[in-house]
């Protein structure tokens, strides 16, 4: 970190704009880029704005809005002023919304267009200001007359401190209510300066952002990161469907993309697996290892030229990686990296790039960061995670009582993920400590292991074990459009067929469950489940919903 003295973003923000200044900074796919001057001096007009809203340091400074040039803009005004930034999840309902807003105290809000329905309505003594992000413009005030001017610097020069706060970051997580997460300057700072040791970046690469900026995961690692090596970011004013997708890979042609397991399963499910399964020649083929990999190459080769063809890092982070789908990966020689981190620790704390990856580990510590397994057990080396380092978090807002259950008093973060520390410091993660199941036998059941094999059984989309009256049960929603498509029925016909060729498949899949898994892993049930489980930002399912599902 030597090359970064003070870490702040500020600090980060102008020494790249010295650096870079004249080089494409941020833009929408087919769109002119901003410079990195350009960035900066509109940042400068925005936080100009916010002194005469009379935002002060110490404000709460909620941002709601989809991924966009002006995300960043405003993420830099805010924080270079010593105010504090909210990020909110677009896909944050109403309710949950408001409850940021109030438990945050927020005294400004800017909101993308597309998003201002959702605060249309609420009603907040603290919200003083509405702004649309989109220009800028003032949407509701307490102070009349004031109004967005391009090119105007703020009044004021601000000091900010590496242990300000710069971010409440509220997150519902897979495991209940939201937290507001507490990072400083130097939590964030220093965990995307640490990240450069993982991935050699520099000021011509390009990345494409699919993942919502507003966690910590895109923010860090897919945002502030590039920032400080003067990388380019390119943004879809779309959700990313493969329609959507694929024309701005071919366009922007990325050099690096951060993604979550889902997105990589679905491509392997829907793209790469029928065409090997389209013949029983094929599917035959398949079976036989050294074919499996020649096949699977040649299948990374076209994955390579639909990502745009310059793809160098392809990050997965989020949740785990299935098993299979690495395999496929590392057999296509495809450049995909793996890490490891929470909202907590700004997020990074393991990772590892494509030349170094090995088979379902998230790689070594971070620079900086020291993990270690807490008591591990005797034959399986298994513990819970524990954290230190300067990215770890300040504690959770207003909420002491929490912070000091996850924080020791000499530092310690713990996860509240279960891992192994092999003998190179490589990291493998087992699955939350609040997800294990305690067998009959107070054998320990890692229901994302059940889970991995569920969902490479055919036409499954996805699964949740849970435990139910002492039983583990298997709740699956099956890809119905892949079933409908198979099958060819008419539509009048489908419905009762559907229902029919869904039980048949939870019968095979029972079988074809329990046996590939241990004697304490077998599953007694199996529950159908029509709609889409529902997800975190990384695509994880909310698991605390469905732990009381009927039977």
């Amino acid at each position: 970190m030597k090359d970064f003295s003070i870490l702040t973003l500020p600090a980060l923000l102008l020494q790249s704009v010295e650096k870079y200044g004249e080089l494409p900074a941020v833009a929408f796919v087919d769109e002119t880029p901003l410079t990195y001057s350009e960035f900066d001096k509109r940042r400068r007009s925005v936080t100009s704005l916010l002194e005469k809203l009379k935002i002060q340091r110490g404000d709460r400074v909620a941002l709601l809005s989809t991924n966009m040039p002006h995300w960043g803009i405003t993420y830099f005004a805010i924080t270079s002023m010593g105010a504090i930034v909210v990020p909110i999840l677009p896909d944050f309902s109403v309710n949950e919304i408001e409850n940021v807003l109030t438990h945050s105290g927020s005294k400004a809000i800017f909101v993308s267009n597309g998003l201002k329905p959702k605060i249309d309505n609420l009603k907040q003594d603290t919200l003083l200001h509405r702004i649309l992000i989109d220009d800028f413009s003032i949407l509701e005030t307490n102070s009349p007359g004031i109004h967005f001017q391009e090119g105007l610097n703020p009044v004021r020069e601000y000091q900010v401190a590496e242990d300000d706060l710069a971010a409440i970051i509220y997150t519902s997580g897979t495991t209940g209510k939201s937290k507001g997460v507490m990072l400083t300057h130097k939590n964030i700072s220093s965990n995307a300066v640490a990240s450069m040791s993982v991935q050699e970046i520099n000021s011509g690469d390009r990345f494409l952002s699919v993942l919502p900026l507003s966690h910590t995961y895109e923010n860090t690692i897919g945002f502030v990161l590039p920032v400080i090596c003067g990388a380019s970011i390119f943004y879809i004013k779309k959700p990313p469907t493969p329609a959507v997708l694929i024309p701005a890979l071919k366009s922007v042609r990325p050099t690096l993309m951060l993604t979550v397991p889902l997105i990589i399963e679905k491509i392997y499910k829907s793209k790469v697996l029928p065409t090997f399964n389209k013949s029983k020649l094929t599917r035959m083929l398949y079976t036989i290892p050294p074919l499996r990999k020649k096949f699977n190459h040649l299948a990374g080769k076209k994955l390579m030229r639909t990502f745009g063809g310059e793809l160098k890092f392809f990050g997965i982070g989020g949740a785990k990686l299935d098993k299979t789908v690495e395999k496929f990966l590392r057999e296509a020689k495809f450049p995909y990296a793996i890490g490891y981190g929470l909202t907590e620790t700004s997020p990074l704390l393991a990772g590892v790039n494509a030349l170094n990856t090995r088979l379902q580990s998230t790689g070594p510590p971070l620079e900086g960061v020291t993990l270690k397994i807490h008591k591990p057990g005797k034959l399986t080396g298994e513990g819970e995670i524990w954290a230190k380092g300067p990215n770890v978090m300040k504690g959770y807002y207003k909420e002491p009582e929490l912070t000091r259950e996850v924080m020791t008093e000499d530092g310690w973060f713990k996860t509240g993920d279960l891992g192994i520390l092999d003998d190179t410091n490589y990291l493998y993660i087992r699955g939350r400590s609040k997800n294990v199941i305690i067998g009959p036998g107070g054998e320990n059941i890692f229901p994302e292991d059940i889970e991995s094999v569920i969902n490479n059984f055919k036409h499954v989309a996805e699964s949740l074990v849970i435990q139910q009256k002492g039983k583990l049960v298997a709740m699956v929603h099956f890809n119905r459009e892949e079933i409908a498509e198979k099958y060819h029925y008419l539509k009048g016909e489908f419905s009762e067929f559907l229902e029919e060729k869904c039980d048949e498949l939870s019968k095979e899949l029972h079988e074809y469950v329990n046996a590939r898994v241990n004697k304490f892993s077998k599953i007694q049930d199996v529950m159908i489940r029509k709609e889409e489980f529902i997800k975190t930002a990384t695509k994880k399912i909310k698991r605390f919903m469905y732990a009381g599902a009927p039977a």
